[in-house]
Formats: structure tokens, C-alpha cells, sequence
């Protein structure tokens, strides 16, 4: 089997990391949160979060060598169950979701008026170009990142060359003191963490990698400090050409600066390349959340039906169900609710997985032999908790809607641990 090396791997970690959130985010943070140091720190912070966990699961990747990530990791350390809990949540919420708000963004900065059929289309196109082999997939996902990439560093250099035409919302007077210890700060944090969704993507398919334990540190590692970078310069850029009260509220964010700085033809092409640039977070997401439901597949009786490749070794069907749950979840939700719960869930799922590194034995690990390594993951859990709470507190229909989501998947378990005692 042909296996991808660190460019690749790290260009789906950029893939998967660069897409929804970062052009939608900061409109959901400044009806509250108005000192510009205080907004680019949750950015910064938020790359921080991601970096220390990706140097955990470059740990837990190198250690475990299975494709399947979390649900490799928690089942094996703590129970069956807690990985079949984080398959299921992958599968309908952690890599289907993101899916279905790429798309959704796609249209609304495309400016399509049939949104949800939009959506719906661009997520089938995308799947039939999973399906044919990997060596199409890699060639696919490297295409796009690079376009990415040159994207997000061109989107910079134009708001930094160009000066602003109006008043703009940069505010670095004291209040950052303030607006650090209020509420609002820790729930804003959720959507933040949710635009650096994906700095773990790579270790879901080490299997795919050549010579994971060099590989998987190096795109792990490479591609969230990149992605940090950029998320802290974008949204400066976003605050330097655009008011408070035109960004307050909003989603398409990147729309409303750009016009000011591009005009009304201008902006429609930067539109246009934000609309391409999703396709790769669409196409990460749907090879990534295959591979993880794959790997459920193979040792649970009622997914067993998800586990068949092709002749090329693509679990197709794999590919085909987060194609349908990502076409339901456009279809039965709203963006904001949407965004939400995804956030909610994929920070406890990844508090979960964080914790069992802290179970690896010294003498097991590969990466980080020093006891100081037991610090990365303590970080990573005291501010996750942190983040919970607080989206909890201030979103709790959203955060029950995830709970909720969570707890399907423990009832299906029991139905599925039966059937194999049965069986």
C-alpha cells in the first residue's frame, strides 16, 4: 500500500484546521470583547492550546500506531465504551459538522440563494473524489492546501500593504484587563478552539504515513504553527479595515472587511477564493472521519457494515455515511446552533483523549522522555475545563444538545456489546 509522507500529512492538517471558523469567528466575539489585544490573545491562545496538543497526540500517535486516533486512544487506555463513544461522536458531530459548515459558508460567501441545495452538492462532489484512491485523495488535498495557503498568505500581505479607508475597530487602551476576566472572554474561546479544530488530524490515519514516528511530530507540529500565525494576523487584519459594529453579529466576516478594502469587485474575488479554499476542509474532514469510523468498524458488530474498502483500500462506505450525516445536519439545523455544539463536543472529545497521555508510562514513550512532558497535557486539561464550563454556562441549549448527542452513543453501545455477547 502506497503511503503519504509529511507534506501531505501536514497539508491536511492545514486542511482540516483553516476553514469555517476562521472567516466567521470574530463576528461572535466582538459584541462583547472590543480591545484589540484582548481579541488577537484568544487567537493566540487558542494556537497555544493547539500546539500543546499537538505535541500530546504526536506522542500518542507514535505510541499507539493505529489509525483510529481517539477512539484508539481512550479505548485502549480506559474502556470500550469511551472509544465508542468518540467514534460516535466523530461520526455524527466531529467530522461530519464541519463538513456540512464548510458548505453551508461556501454558499453564503458565494452569495448562492439556494444555500442548503448548494451545500448539499459540493459535499457529494467532494465525496466521489474520496472514493476513487488515496493517490487521488493526496494529489486532491495537496492541490487545494497549497491553494490555501498562498489564499490565507495573500489575504495578509493585501491588508497589511493597504491602509484603511475608514475608522476600523483597533482599540489598545486598558480595557484588555477587564475584558480578560469576563465571561465573555472563556465562551468566545469556544469558538476560537473550533477554528483550530484539526491540528490533530494526522494521527487518524498513521497507518497511511510513512514513518510516522518522524512524520506525524513534523506535520503535526509544522502545520498548527503555521495555521496559528496566520489565524493571529487574519483576524488583526479583520479589525484593522472593519468597525465594531460592522463585524459585531456577523458570520461572513472576511466579506465585510474585504469590501472596505477591495471594493465591491474586488471582494468579490476574495469571496470566491474563500468558497475554493473550503474544498479542502471539506475533503480533510470526510478522508479523516472515514478513517476513524473505519477503525470503529473493525471491532464493533453494528458498524460492521462501515468497514468495507475498495480495491484501492478506501473504506468507501465509511465515506458514503459522513456524506449522509453531513447532508441531514444541513437540513435540520441552523448555522450559529450548529457551530456550538460541534465546538462544545469536540473540546470535551478532545479533553478526553489528552487525558490518557498522562497513563503513558515513561519507558513507552518515544517522543518526550522527561517528566516534563506530564505538563502538556495538565495545560491542555486546565484550559479545556475552563472552556467548557463557560460555553456550558452561557450556552446551555447548545451544550445539551451535544451532551445529548454523547448520550445516544452510550445507549447504542450496550445495544452493541449484546449483540457481540450473543453472537
Amino acid at each position: 500500500m502506497k503511503k503519504i509522507g509529511w507534506k501531505t500529512a501536514t497539508a491536511i492538517v492545514v486542511s482540516n484546521m483553516i476553514g469555517t471558523g476562521v472567516f466567521t469567528s470574530l463576528g461572535y466575539q466582538v459584541p462583547e470583547l472590543h480591545n484589540t489585544f484582548t481579541l488577537l490573545l484568544l487567537w493566540f491562545a487558542g494556537g497555544v492550546l493547539a500546539l500543546i496538543g499537538a505535541f500530546v497526540y504526536a506522542e500518542l500517535g507514535t505510541h499507539f500506531k493505529q489509525s483510529g486516533g481517539d477512539y484508539i486512544y481512550l479505548s485502549r487506555t480506559y474502556h470500550p465504551l469511551a472509544g465508542y463513544l468518540t467514534s460516535w461522536v466523530s461520526l455524527i458531530v466531529g467530522f461530519s459538522a464541519p463538513v456540512s459548515l464548510a458548505a453551508l459558508a461556501m454558499a453564503k460567501y458565494l452569495g448562492i440563494e439556494q444555500v442548503k441545495t448548494f451545500a448539499i452538492f459540493v459535499i457529494i462532489f467532494i465525496a466521489v473524489f474520496q472514493c476513487f484512491s488515496l493517490k487521488v485523495s493526496s494529489h486532491f488535498q495537496n492541490i487545494f492546501a497549497i491553494l490555501k495557503v498562498v489564499f490565507i498568505v495573500v489575504l495578509i500581505i493585501i491588508g497589511f500593504i493597504i491602509f484603511p479607508s475608514q475608522p476600523n475597530a483597533l482599540l489598545w487602551d486598558s480595557t484588555w484587563k477587564n475584558e480578560l476576566v469576563m465571561p465573555a472572554f472563556a465562551s468566545s474561546l469556544v469558538f476560537v478552539t473550533y477554528a483550530y479544530t484539526g491540528w490533530n488530524s494526522a494521527s487518524y490515519i498513521v497507518e497511511e504515513l510513512d514513518k510516522p514516528k518522524v512524520n506525524l511530530p513534523k506535520a503535526l507540529i509544522i502545520g498548527t504553527s503555521f495555521v496559528t500565525i496566520s489565524y493571529v494576523l487574519v483576524n488583526f487584519v479583520f479589525l484593522y479595515h472593519a468597525s465594531i459594529s460592522e463585524l459585531s453579529g456577523k458570520e461572513d466576516v472576511a466579506n465585510i472587511t474585504f469590501y472596505n478594502v477591495l471594493g465591491a469587485d474586488g471582494v468579490k474575488w476574495v469571496n470566491y477564493f474563500i468558497a475554493l479554499q473550503l474544498v479542502a476542509t471539506i475533503s480533510g474532514y470526510l478522508w479523516v472521519g472515514s478513517r476513524v469510523t473505519q477503525a470503529t468498524a473493525r471491532e464493533n458488530r453494528l458498524w460492521k457494515y462501515l468497514e468495507k474498502e475498495n480495491k484501492n483500500r478506501i473504506p468507501i462506505r465509511a465515506v458514503l455515511i459522513h456524506t449522509l450525516i453531513s447532508i441531514i445536519i444541513i437540513l435540520s439545523g441552523k448555522f450559529e446552533e450548529i457551530f456550538i455544539y460541534t465546538a462544545f463536543v469536540l473540546q470535551l472529545l478532545a479533553t478526553a483523549a489528552v487525558s490518557t497521555s498522562l497513563f503513558l508510562k515513561k519507558k513507552d514513550r518515544t517522543l518526550f522522555k522527561g517528566n516534563w512532558f506530564l505538563l502538556l497535557p495538565s495545560i491542555f486539561l486546565l484550559f479545556s475545563f475552563y472552556i467548557l464550563y463557560f460555553t456550558f454556562a452561557n450556552h446551555p441549549r447548545e451544550s445539551f444538545i451535544g451532551l445529548g448527542i454523547v448520550l445516544v452513543g452510550g445507549i447504542l453501545y450496550f445495544f452493541d456489546k449484546n449483540k457481540m455477547i450473543k453472537e
